[in-house]
């Protein structure tokens, strides 16, 4: 090698470490946005490092799923499903309907986007004190079961076709946690690296803090006198470049007869879960992944789920259980490495 040839070299290789740390400076300058507002029935927060304003483009992000996946919206490609008006299923909804059914397959059918009829059912006895009557629930199970709808090909489209026309779908299980991974998608294809979203308390934390340190967040302690209106926190738990979900019954219940009866429904049954799981939180992968998760362990019960997650490497859980002393205790696998 050339004297010459040597030298252009060690300045290329200077030139090139100037250039990183003075990219590094700048991305560390820059400012942390926050944005929120208000989408499907609940809230959404942002905080994401970037040289501008971004919440048009979230926004954006939320409405395409809003479009796909709200029973509230009359035009989403789920108000037309559920009043069987045949229509051609996007890659969006193909995405989110085969997460909802390798998670069905995988928790033996505890999480199950077709049980809404049950829920609706048994959320009109709480307000009323009248519970569905057997004969009510076993004519909602003979039409509820995620395995009686599937995706077919019709041409050159997709569409979802119904075993029973009355069976009916809600993605509200999954849909704030996709709606988290859309936008944590369109952060980092426009080179967002340091952000949180939240949805109604599912989150996608990326990167660092404004304190250049992993992101905290808090499990809510499961505290029963909802007038009270308290938030007081469990655990924090500090989280990057992961998803989270909480799933929880100890604000929904409705007690009679000194029994306390919640409100996520066994799918299987067609009745309230009796089981001592408070509260379920998951970390994972992705956050339409966590909060399918968190609500399936909701329905199985810790020791269940407990088994499920021994399978599922890839996942890591908090449980808020009710002891028998009425006290509180946790289980967790957070720092399962």
């Amino acid at each position: 090698m050339t004297k010459k040839k040597l030298v252009f070299q060690i300045l290329f290789l200077l030139l090139l470490i100037v250039g990183t740390v003075l990219i590094v400076k700048q991305n560390a300058s820059l400012p942390y946005v926050k944005n929120q507002g208000r989408v499907f029935g609940t809230y959404y927060h942002a905080t994401y490092q970037a040289e501008r304003d971004m919440q048009q483009l979230i926004e954006e992000e939320l409405r395409k799923v809003d479009s796909e996946f709200s029973m509230f919206n009359d035009t989403s490609t789920v108000s037309h499903i559920n009043c069987n008006e045949e229509t051609a299923l996007s890659e969006m909804f193909l995405e989110v309907f085969g997460l909802a059914e390798r998670i069905n397959s995988e928790t033996s059918g505890a999480f199950d986007v077709t049980v809404a009829p049950l829920v609706n059912a048994w959320g009109f006895g709480f307000k009323s004190s009248e519970f569905p009557s057997d004969e009510v629930v076993d004519s909602l199970r003979s039409f509820v079961g995620q395995q009686g709808v599937k995706v077919a090909k019709k041409g050159a489209k997709s569409v979802l076709t119904k075993a029973d026309s009355r069976t009916m779908l809600d993605f509200s299980a999954v849909a704030k946690g996709y709606g988290c991974d859309v936008v944590a998608r369109m952060f980092r294809s426009r080179g967002v690296k340091n952000f949180l979203i939240e949805i109604g308390g599912e989150i996608v934390a990326s990167g660092v803090n404004p304190d250049r340190k992993q992101w905290s967040v808090g499990v809510n302690k499961p505290v029963e006198d909802i007038a009270q209106n308290i938030n007081e926190l469990d655990t924090v738990l500090t989280i990057t470049d992961c998803a989270m979900a909480t799933s929880g019954n100890y604000r929904n219940f409705y007690e009679r007869d000194g029994k306390k009866y919640a409100h996520t429904i066994d799918p299987h049954t067609g009745r309230p879960v009796s089981h001592s799981l408070l509260s379920a939180t998951v970390i994972a992968p992705s956050c339409a992944v966590a909060d399918a998760y968190a609500t399936a362990f909701m329905v199985m019960g810790e020791e269940r789920a407990r088994q499920l997650l021994e399978k599922h490497r890839e996942l890591r859980a908090l449980f808020i259980c009710a002891g028998d002393d009425g006290a509180h205790r946790i289980w967790q696998n957070i720092s399962r490495k």
